[in-house]
């Protein structure tokens, strides 16, 4: 007896950045966490990753998260020829339940979503609550990724990943926005800044 198959459904979404678009799909392709891939990194651990790299010559960053696919194309391409072809690929592989990600599982951080913040918390502690409850959702919204990388004499370093690396509207975003956030909120921080990828 067939089992009725899963119709996976897909569309796009702009991003702030004009070179980088969202695919979204109905399927969870890496549910919590995110590969982010640069044109010369070896892809070799997200089959999806290696084969749009191998599949369309112009595309520069491959971002893969929940349940979409940020692709970053070349300065020279318009969206508009080439978001059906790219968005085909992709709904054609998840359709035929190849494999997005190889890597093993890692061990889930512990989440802070949803943690109240206290002044009991380590300043490492309380920036990454903001981050997760105010910064992470609004950020995956426009097709993209923060991580939270280092906490030093009043410098808060993340890595902007998917949609945000290369994106015009970053430094605005980081600075004006977060930046802002986590100042008022953690007196402790004088500046956030971004680590290159």
């Amino acid at each position: 007896m067939a089992t009725a198959q899963h119709i996976i459904s897909l569309y796009t979404e702009m991003t702030p950045n004009p070179e980088s678009l969202k695919f979204v799909l109905n399927k969870m392709l890496h549910p919590g966490r995110s590969v982010d891939f640069q044109e010369g990194d070896d892809p070799s651990s997200s089959p999806l990753a290696e084969a749009l790299f191998q599949e369309f010559a112009f595309i520069k960053g491959v971002f893969i998260m929940n349940n979409f696919v940020t692709i970053r194309k070349d300065t020279e391409q318009d969206w508009y020829e080439i978001k059906r072809p790219i968005g085909e690929f992709i709904k054609a592989w998840v359709t035929e339940d190849k494999p997005i990600v190889n890597e093993a599982p890692e061990p889930a951080a512990p989440s802070t979503e949803g943690a109240g913040i206290s002044d009991d918390d380590s300043v490492e502690d309380r920036i990454r609550k903001m981050l997760d409850q105010y910064v992470k959702p609004a950020v995956e919204m426009d097709g993209g990724a923060i991580q939270f990388k280092d906490f030093q004499d009043g410098r808060v370093t993340v890595m902007l990943q998917g949609a945000c690396s290369g994106c015009p509207s970053s430094t605005v975003t980081l600075k004006a926005g977060i930046e802002g956030l986590l100042k008022r909120m953690v007196p402790e921080v004088q500046e956030v800044v971004a680590e290159s990828v």
